[in-house]
């Protein structure tokens, strides 16, 4: 299922979703590399079957073989980062800051790809995981490597579409199935 058939499986009530997936991945002003590995990136942490299987062949299609390993592996590492360092956020006692991680991340330092663009993916991915310390530290490493506040914005409107989409079509495919 390619961009087209993700749209026209959505249903009449999600119109809005729609024009928006049309908007933020057909009009975006993003370069290639930096919409599909975020459109990528955030299929996959959008946790839709549906979503992933027809936005995964386009995302190939835009991406060199380095930048589509380098956006799973920000999904993927983020994964990990966002439930550790949200709940360490969360948790009232400060000192869980003061103890070492003591998890591996070593694809953030070496991502294969331009790390501007790998740190856009993982806040993507940290925006579709409702992780605030993840997502101040990834916009702070943007903007010190000169990103603009409207390309930041640009990659947590795709993460907000991707998984309003998802959420939809899995909601869909649930009732769906109540009614067989």
């Amino acid at each position: 299922m390619a961009l087209e058939d993700l749209k026209s499986a959505l249903p009449g009530y999600a119109k809005d979703l729609k024009l928006n997936l049309g908007s933020v991945i057909g009009n975006s002003q993003l370069p290639e590399q930096r919409l599909w590995g975020t459109v990528l990136a955030c299929a996959i942490a959008s946790r839709s079957g549906s979503v992933l299987r027809a936005l995964e062949p386009e995302a190939r299609e835009h991406l060199s073989p380095e930048a589509y390993e380098a956006a799973k592996s920000a999904a993927a590492v983020m994964a990990m980062n966002n439930v550790f360092y949200r709940t360490r956020h969360l948790l009232s006692d400060p000192e869980y800051g003061n103890l070492r991680a003591g998890l591996r991340m070593n694809v953030i330092g070496n991502p294969g790809v331009e790390k501007a663009d790998f740190e856009l993916w993982s806040l993507a991915v940290s925006a579709l995981n409702g992780c605030g310390q993840c997502l101040d530290s990834h916009e702070q490493v943007l903007r010190k490597a000169g990103v603009d506040r409207e390309t930041v914005q640009e990659a947590f409107k795709i993460a907000a579409v991707v998984q309003a989409v998802g959420t939809t079509l899995d909601a869909e495919a649930q009732l769906q199935n109540e009614h067989v």
